[in-house]
This record gives C-alpha cells, structure tokens and sequence, in this order.
C-alpha cells in the first residue's frame, strides 16, 4: 500500500481515538479543536527510544504552545492502556499534559500517509492544522530521527504570522519581529 501525504491548503479528515488525558482515558476527536491551530505528532511506539526524547521536549514547551492558542495531539499505533502504563513509569513521560492518541488499527497513521504496513508503526510525522481545519504543514522524517520543537514552534509561529498578514511571507530562519517580505514585481530579482 502506498503512503499518500494529505495535501497542504485542504481540510483534514476528522478522526476519533481513545487516548490517555490527565491521565484518564477520553474520546478525542480532531473536530473538538476546530477554530485553534492543532499540531499531530505522530510517533512510532511507546517504551522506545528516540519517542521519549520528543515527547519530553514537547512537554517542556507545551506552555509555549499553549500561548500560541495551539494544542498537541501526540499519536502512535499503540493503545490507551500502554500510554497509560508509560506515562506512569517513565519519569520523561509523565510530563505530559496533552493528550496521547491511541491508533491502534493504524488508521489515522494511514490517512496521513505515515503508516509503515509492514511493521504496524508510524513514522516521524508532525501536522500543522490551522483553525479552518487545512493543513499548513508537514514533515515526515525516518524513525532514527528526531524532531525538533523550536523550530516547530518558529513554523507554528510563520504560518500564524502569514495567516494574520495577508500578502506577507516569511523568509528563511524568520523569527518574530523580523522582517518579512510583500511579494510583488519590484522584488524580483532583488533577492
């Protein structure tokens, strides 16, 4: 089965998971956070190895996030029960304050286009959905490779940025409070 990646610019699919919040389990939907930014973490397995070294950093900047008006859904094939039971032996998981999605038939993995068929686990792939519900970004990287939360937070930060200013664009490395650029045809060939 191929892996397709859903399409920067268009809605993503809605989807329902059992997952571990507080640390109890609760229904989530992707359509509960309609009208925020939302960021899928998709990761291939609880009690690994590179996995707790992002959710940790994600934990860490969850604050970050949180004044963003951004919320994180972290997702691998495992269920509920083993979130549960990593969250509360793990001491880099148990700071964990947003919730962990359950996907345990590979489905959500699969409508992303991050499901490895032949070993039931997901690869590396974060999502930026904006408040409309479209997709804004997306990086998928192999499983030996972790991710980095600054600058998923400094894409978060670009994409609310351009969406807030329409007409605007933000250069390489843009940072807030740095200059950005009006496309247009007096620039071209100026950069």
């Amino acid at each position: 089965m191929e892996n397709k990646l859903p399409v920067i610019g268009q809605a993503v699919t809605d989807h329902s998971a059992d997952a571990l919040v507080d640390n109890k389990f609760k229904k989530v939907k992707i359509s509960d956070y309609a009208g925020k930014w939302l960021v899928l973490f998709f990761y291939p397995a609880d009690f690994t190895f590179v996995c707790p070294t992002e959710l940790e950093e994600l934990a860490d900047n969850y604050d970050e996030f949180k004044k963003l008006d951004v919320e994180v859904l972290s997702i691998s094939t495992d269920t509920q029960f083993v979130h549960k039971a990593w969250h509360d032996h793990s001491p880099a998981i148990k700071k964990i304050k947003f919730p962990m999605l359950a996907d345990p038939t590979g489905k959500m993995a699969k409508d992303f286009g991050v499901y490895i068929e032949a070993e039931g686990l997901a690869l590396r792939g974060t999502f930026i959905i904006d408040p409309d519900g479209k997709l804004v970004g997306t990086e998928v990287i192999d499983n030996s490779i972790g991710r980095n939360t600054k600058e998923l937070l400094r894409k978060i930060q670009a994409a609310q940025y351009v969406r807030s200013h329409q007409g605007e664009v933000c250069p390489a490395s843009w940072q807030p409070g740095s200059k950005t650029l009006t496309p247009n045809e007096d620039l071209v060939g100026k950069i």
